[in-house]
């Protein structure tokens, strides 16, 4: 059997799709072959969205838990139950709901793929960051739980976790331009440079593809080094 690294013929959900990495993971996945269901409603307020988001997608191969936010950068001392909660509310609480909204599918044919865009946020400890940190964490401490569990369906579940990746969310063109950011990115980033949208998004591909199969419940670090140091 010859395993591809395209999407030909596959139904891709992609979550909160007009924002972050959501263009350039639809325009990625759609010249790979991919149908793209690219979602756009929010998910943090009513519970019963992701449910509803996964019933108006009918079935899909994969789903892409594409969940963003910008990070607040408030001390410890000072970080508040509203802002926890609310951190929580839009990166943490809709990922079990979509999740089990879309597995009993799977489960049926046993087969699927589920695909964290999550943050190397998680992997390196950052100033002033508590509340967004400990929220990419949980989402990367389910998906290996929840990875391990449905490998023996032929279900996988893996995450990227990254950082220093072009895009508009986090780095926007007036970021870049700062001389400071560019000096940040020579001292603290191996590659030098940020990774392009491209680059993150092909890697997505890669792991909703047949040639990812043998991952299992597992986190790769897409941050042009940052996340190793």
């Amino acid at each position: 059997m010859t395993l591809s690294t395209r999407l030909d013929g596959q139904r891709i959900l992609l979550t909160q799709a007009d924002h972050f990495m959501g263009p350039a993971l639809t325009e990625v996945f759609t010249r790979l072959g991919a149908t793209v269901i690219a979602d756009t409603r929010a998910l943090a307020d009513d519970p019963a969205a992701p449910a509803a988001m996964v019933a108006a997608a009918g079935p899909v191969d994969a789903l892409v838990l594409h969940l963003s936010l910008p990070a607040p950068s408030t001390p410890a001392h000072e970080v508040s139950d509203t802002e926890w909660r609310e951190v929580f509310n839009h990166l943490v609480d809709p990922m079990p709901r979509l999740v089990a909204a879309v597995l009993p599918q799977m489960l049926a044919r046993r087969a699927g793929r589920i695909l964290l865009m999550g943050s190397a946020g998680a992997l390196r400890g950052q100033r002033r960051t508590a509340t967004y940190s400990a929220a990419r964490g949980a989402q990367l401490a389910y998906v290996q739980s929840v990875g391990l569990e449905l490998a023996p369906h032929n279900i996988q579940f893996n995450a990227i976790a990254q950082n220093f990746v072009d895009n508009p969310t986090y780095y926007g063109p007036a970021v870049q331009a700062n001389p400071r950011f560019q000096e940040r990115l020579k001292r603290e980033v191996p590659l030098g440079r940020l990774v392009s949208a491209e680059e993150d998004a092909l890697f997505a591909a890669y792991l909703c593809s047949d040639a990812a199969a043998c991952f299992v419940g597992q986190v790769f670090p897409v941050s042009g080094g940052w996340a190793m140091r």
